[in-house]
Parts: C-alpha cells; sequence; structure tokens
C-alpha cells in the first residue's frame, strides 16, 4: 500500500504547546502508512532531541516567516507531499500559500490551537484568516470551544472543522519521570516538609500570574502553620513585574522563579499541587500533563479549555477567572485533604489523562488525514 506523505509545518520545534503537539504527532504517528517530514525555519528548537531519528527534518534558509512562502513551496513542491499540515494561524496562512504556489495536488489541514478574538481589529483579523481557510481541506480544533470560536470568529462552515484534542505523550512523560533528577540548585526547594504548590506557563497577561501570587499570598494566611512554597516554570516579559508583586505581597522567599525546564515533568512530580491561573486557553496542556504525571489540580474557569479538560470539575477543582480569594480557598481545600482521598483524586486524574494519550490522539490524526484524501470511513 502506498504511504501517505504528510508535511508538518511549524516556525520552530521551541518550547511551546503547538510545538508539543506537532512533537507527539510526528513521534506517533504510524510509519507503516504515513510518512512524516517536518520542516521549520531555521531556528534551534528545544525539543528537536526529543524528534524520532526516521524523520526527515528540513530547515528553511530563513529566519522571518514572511520569507518563508517560497522556500516552503519549493520542498512541497519537490516532496509531492499528500497533505501539508499547520498550526496557529501565521503559520497556517503561508502553508496555504506556499501549497498553492507550489501547483501541486496537496491539500492543506490547519489547526487552531487558541480560543482567539474579541476586539473588534482582532475579529476582522480572524475573519479573513478564514477567507484563507477556504483553501484548506480541513480545520482542527483542539477543543469544542474552539471550534464554536472558529465558526463564530472565522465565519468557517462547522461541518469542515474537526475536534481533536492535544496529545499528551504518557509513556515519555513517565519515562522522564524515571530517569530525569531536579537540577542542584532546586533541590532544596523539595527537601523539607513544606507543601509545594507548582505552575507552568509563559510569563505573560492571560497566563494570570498576578492572580497567582494575590491566591498564594492568601493560602499562607490559611496554611499558618504549615510552611507553603510556590514554583512558577516558565520565561516572558512579565517576570520582573511578578517577581515585585510577591515581594509587595511579602511572599518572596517562598516564591521560585525556576524558568523554563526541560524536563517540567520531575517538578510536577514532586509538588503536592499543580494551579493553572489563566484568563482563557484553548486546551490547557499542562493540566492535561499535570493529571498523567498524577498531580492534583487546581485551575481557574479559563474557556474553553479547562472545563473540558477537568469535565466541569470532575477531575480538578475550577474556580472563576481572576477570583484570587476562590482560589486561594480552593488550594487550600486538596492541600488539607487526608492521602486517601489525595490517592484517589490522583487515580481518577489519570484516568483522565488517558483519553489525551498521544497513541490514542496520533490514532484519530491518522483517521482524519485519510478521510481527507478519500482513503478512509468518513465517520469512525
Amino acid at each position: 500500500m502506498k504511504k501517505t506523505k504528510i508535511i508538518f509545518f511549524i516556525y520552530q520545534l521551541g518550547a511551546g504547546g503547538a510545538a508539543r503537539t506537532m512533537l507527539n504527532i510526528l513521534n506517533n504517528i504510524d510509519r507503516k502508512r504515513f510518512t512524516p517530514i517536518l520542516v521549520t525555519l531555521d531556528y534551534e528548537g528545544d525539543y528537536e532531541r526529543y524528534l524520532k531519528p526516521d524523520i526527515t527534518f528540513v530547515k528553511l534558509k530563513t529566519k522571518r516567516l514572511r520569507s518563508a512562502i517560497i522556500p516552503l513551496a519549493k520542498v512541497i513542491r519537490k516532496e509531492r507531499p499528500d497533505i501539508v499540515f499547520s498550526t496557529i494561524p501565521n503559520y497556517n496562512t503561508v502553508a496555504i500559500l506556499a501549497r498553492l504556489l507550489s501547483f501541486t495536488k496537496a491539500k492543506n489541514v490547519v489547526r487552531e490551537a487558541a480560543f482567539l478574538g474579541g476586539s473588534t481589529k482582532q475579529n476582522t483579523k480572524l475573519f479573513l484568516y478564514g477567507r484563507l481557510y477556504r483553501f484548506a481541506s480541513k480545520v482542527i480544533a483542539l477543543s469544542n470551544g474552539v471550534k464554536d470560536n472558529i465558526v463564530k470568529r472565522y465565519k468557517i462552515n462547522k461541518n469542515k472543522i474537526e475536534v481533536i484534542y492535544n496529545p499528551v505523550d504518557i509513556e515519555n512523560i513517565q519515562e522522564r519521570i524515571q530517569t530525569g533528577t531536579i537540577k542542584q540548585e532546586h533541590q532544596a526547594i523539595f527537601q523539607d516538609d513544606a507543601k509545594v504548590i507548582v505552575t507552568a506557563g509563559r510569563l505573560v497577561r492571560d497566563k494570570d500570574h498576578h492572580t497567582l501570587l494575590k491566591a498564594f499570598a492568601k493560602l499562607k494566611e490559611k496554611m499558618a502553620t504549615k510552611k507553603t512554597k510556590l514554583v512558577i516554570l516558565g520565561e516572558g516579559i512579565l517576570q520582573e513585574e511578578l517577581k515585585q508583586l510577591a515581594k509587595k505581597e511579602a511572599i518572596e522567599e517562598d516564591v521560585y522563579f525556576i524558568g523554563f525546564q526541560e524536563n517540567p515533568y520531575i517538578y510536577f512530580e514532586k509538588a503536592d499541587l499543580f494551579v493553572l491561573s489563566s484568563l482563557r486557553e484553548g486546551f490547557g496542556h499542562v493540566l492535561a500533563e499535570a493529571l498523567a504525571v498524577g498531580t492534583p489540580v487546581v485551575s481557574t474557569k479559563c474557556k474553553p479549555g479547562a472545563t473540558e479538560v477537568l469535565q466541569n470539575g470532575q477531575y480538578g477543582k475550577l474556580t472563576p477567572v481572576g477570583d484570587a480569594e476562590k482560589l486561594a480557598t480552593a488550594m487550600y481545600n486538596i492541600l488539607s485533604l487526608e492521602e486517601k482521598r489525595i490517592e484517589e483524586i490522583i487515580n481518577k486524574g489519570q484516568e483522565r489523562a488517558r483519553d489525551f494519550d498521544a497513541k490514542t490522539i496520533a490514532k484519530q490524526y491518522e483517521k482524519m488525514f485519510l478521510r481527507v484524501l478519500g482513503n478512509g470511513p468518513m465517520k469512525d
């Protein structure tokens, strides 16, 4: 049987959720039926080392996205793929234009990973993306909430959109927990009997670390007889501002900004609680990863992702966005539970995480790709 050739296009295989998704699909897609080719711009990505060696990897000789259209078109024309798969609006635009300029029979599949829009300017931009998406054969939304937003903002027919959740490579996570170690300079954080809370994400407005820091200050008051610590994984433009807020709240000695970590899972595993304080999330990838690790979760109701991943609170506590008091109370309630109840929460969370296992999600992508080409059943 002739194998289906797919070009996967992304800016770089860097440290973000989109890159993790690409990596997990690439590594888990069935090689007996598919030939994957990864194309990026000329950058060194943090996740490149985890890419399986049998995957063809092409780097375009440009660091500018706008300059990538013609080089990508040349790669498409040379490789003659059946499908060009891309993610995130700007990259999708380049992938569609490059495919059109390649004058091949390849089909575009684009993925939308975020809950975008709101302002008139943003909505207009998304509407224009929607006009271009007419040249794509399929639009993938990573949650039902994102799908609804695409229909509303992009004005795309809902029948052209398919929901496929983010893949979480559970096997890889467990392996990295077993083989990884906490960095020497961070080991002291976990060596006393303090309750440790961890969060992970870019230090930007949408992640709302401001509310988390205020909630942590309130938590420390509630946990007066028990020492607590907050570990923040991630980098971003708000780091100094957040450090100043921690100082203002008189919690700076117990808040640790440790930057981006290639192996965040060992930090999740050592923590007593994972907290997400975002304003909005298309999916909430770190929530699924925390569940897979076996760490209890508290999250804001950052639509649409958190409510879908945690199924409206079945698999983790949900609190109103921006409400520091209720976030602190939810954290306190989890940290005060008996060990038996914590074990029940962990087991239930790991059961939910299996719904997002990379092998399962990769199969969903495989079936979708075949349907796009007319080579598979239209319904599972």
